[in-house]
């Protein structure tokens, strides 16, 4: 059977792990022969690296990883830094007032570093699920520099008047869903689709040779660009409809089950 792509670009949470978070027998093992039979496995993911390089890790693979929705590109094995949108402090200062004013809890992260200002058991609780590990520190002097990825957290009824809200806000930064609970503000030109396009091209890869795999409108970019973007069976139907195909959902080993059906014949 021959490989039909050079490389396989994957979402991680609600895509390759099931909603616990859990990576099953099934996924790391049809990962790993796809990455045997020759394709690229690139991670791309809204975590950073400290969430996105134990996947990897546990996927017994290495390679590059696309983080922070698209804003920061690493390879996994020393840790540099292929590429990084990075964002103006004093576009960010909006964002973080409206915050304190509305008691919604945000993290401001650089590439390898995520920083907050307070938090409580269940923020501490959600971090953990993510294998997050972040810094309290103090913002009141003043953001720090090299900022990539800014994310709120809330109810997902809170998270919704958010997003209404910041809608209509200037486009200096850009604002998207990353998961029912979270919205992340980036440079208005970091997302996955980009990010994919500048490795594809530093690759030498044709997009036509791409197969990526999302579940959430941050995927959307990956999807539209990839030659086969696949939406998974748990995704929103806005995010089905930019797909090639739908395949089955994250509690039934859909990434799985859709490379076999697409990555080789």
């Amino acid at each position: 059977m021959s490989l039909q792509y050079d490389l396989i670009a994957l979402d991680v949470d609600g895509t390759l792990l099931t909603d616990d978070h859990v990576l099953t027998a099934s996924i790391r093992e049809t990962v790993q022969e796809a990455a045997t039979r020759g394709a690229q496995i690139v991670l791309c993911t809204g975590r950073g690296p400290s969430g996105a390089l134990p996947v990897m890790a546990e996927l017994g693979l290495g390679g590059t990883i696309i983080t922070h929705n698209g804003a920061v590109t690493i390879n996994s094995e020393d840790r540099s830094v292929v590429h990084q949108f990075e964002m103006a402090s004093d576009h960010l200062l909006s964002f973080v007032n409206y915050c304190r004013e509305q008691a919604i809890h945000f993290d401001l992260n650089t590439a390898f570093e995520m920083m907050v200002e307070s938090m409580t058991p269940e923020v501490e609780a959600m971090y953990g699920k993510f294998e997050a590990k972040p810094s309290i520190q103090d913002f009141r002097m003043g953001l720090p520099s090299g900022l990539v990825k800014f994310t709120v957290f809330g109810s997902k009824d809170k998270m919704d008047v958010v997003q209404a809200e910041w809608a209509g806000w200037p486009k200096h930064l850009h604002s998207i869903r990353s998961g029912d609970y979270f919205i992340d503000v980036h440079h208005a030109e970091a997302n996955k689709g980009r990010a994919l396009q500048q490795l594809a091209e530093i690759r030498g890869i044709d997009r036509s040779r791409i197969l990526a795999i999302g579940n959430y409108y941050n995927d959307i970019t990956m999807l539209q660009f990839a030659g086969m973007g696949i939406a998974m069976g748990n995704s929103p139907e806005d995010v089905k409809l930019a797909a090639n195909a739908v395949a089955r959902s994250n509690a039934e080993d859909g990434v799985a089950r859709a490379l076999r059906e697409y990555a080789w014949s």
